[in-house]
């Protein structure tokens, strides 16, 4: 798939540097475990709103992001300016996108939901107006206009999730570029630890003080108990939503259970 991409540099003025902490906190103590290390990167600056509005834009280049899964296009408007933004599939170098109230339904463009046909699949999709996209970000991932009623659009997310959103929000036509990612394999450690994960140990072959699964004689199961963290808490089959979260409302059917 890294075929498509352009054989260029990024772009100076859209790049960022990044601190990593090592999983520290303002404390110095490890907040978050089995962070560290890494393959130094540059922030890609990209433009989820997308707020030239009635403005051309031409796709200049396919870049791969080492900080997402997806790839992100390059963009040079009508007046000069450059940004980037997330890629959907079969976008190509020197088409040009638009973001309005309403264009025309092709990949890369962006417009408001009530005026998108109901059946059409889109991605980067705004929760709340003029936040820019939240939702449908991340490699092949897409979502389905279901219906537009009075204020609100129907959207069935990638989670089969269907939920009411307002209609005023701006979401881009198309399907997250890199489809093929959630297929590609970590033949080695050293690929994860490139990432900036360092290894972790299981919970059985702590001591009893260290972790709720710890003890025993040898190579123990932990039983009867049911699967913990190390704090305690149930890991595993407990719901963690809040029972009367203000965005319940909004949520039409629930994903569908594993």
């Amino acid at each position: 798939m890294k075929k498509i991409l352009s054989r260029k540099k990024p772009e100076k003025k859209l790049l960022r540097p990044i601190k990593k902490t090592g999983g520290r906190g303002a404390g110095g103590r490890i907040t978050i475990r089995h962070r560290g290390g890494g393959a130094k990167r540059l922030y890609r600056i990209v433009d989820f709103n997308r707020k030239k509005f009635d403005m051309k834009a031409e796709v200049k280049a396919l870049e791969y992001d080492p900080n997402r899964t997806a790839f992100i296009a390059l963009l040079q408007y009508e007046d000069g300016k450059k940004s980037y933004i997330l890629a959907p599939q079969d976008l190509k170098v020197g088409v040009e996108v638009i973001s309005a109230s309403s264009v025309p339904v092709l990949p890369g463009n962006r417009m408001e939901l009530k005026n998108i046909p109901v059946g059409t699949m889109i991605y980067n999709i705004e929760l709340s107006l003029g936040k820019g996209g939240k939702l449908v970000r991340s490699a092949g991932a897409t979502a389905q206009v279901l219906a537009q009623e009075e204020s609100f659009t129907h959207v069935k997310m990638p989670s089969k999730e269907i939920r009411k959103i307002n209609n005023k929000c701006f979401a881009s036509i198309g399907a997250v570029s890199n489809p093929e990612h959630r297929y590609k394999k970590i033949g080695k450690a050293g690929l994860v630890r490139l990432k900036g994960r360092r290894p972790q140990v299981r919970g059985s072959a702590m001591n009893p003080p260290d972790h709720p699964h710890g003890g025993g004689e040898g190579r123990s199961s932990i039983g009867l108990k049911h699967p913990k963290t190390p704090w305690g808490k149930p890991a595993f089959g407990v719901r963690t939503r809040k029972k009367k979260k203000y965005t319940d409302k909004f949520i039409i059917k629930r994903r569908k259970k594993k």
